[in-house]
């Protein structure tokens, strides 16, 4: 079972790559956000194979916390492709 893991790991680490490949490259900013985000999953994939691997329960809060960054990241970024910024301001005061 645990060759399992290091394949998975292996496959997942592939896919990292792949996308900070797509992270630079991407042709739009839209292709960058998704890739962003699917960084952030793949992210928290390795560090949970890596939980796994090690047979230890310390990662799981480091995966939550790595799960909520990469939600706030792509809100965030979701917002400022549709609005133009990300903080909305009252410019009437």
């Amino acid at each position: 079972m645990m060759m399992f893991y290091w394949i998975a790991l292996a496959i997942v680490s592939t896919a990292f790559a792949g996308l900070l490949y797509r992270l630079v490259k991407g042709p739009t900013v839209a292709d960058r956000v998704v890739a962003l985000d699917a960084l952030g999953i793949s992210l928290v994939s390795i560090v949970a194979l890596l939980s796994l691997i090690t047979e230890t329960e310390f990662f799981l809060e480091i995966i939550l916390l790595l799960s909520i960054l990469s939600f706030i990241g792509t809100a965030a970024f979701a917002k400022f492709i549709e609005r133009g910024e990300i903080f909305d301001r009252d410019d009437n005061r």
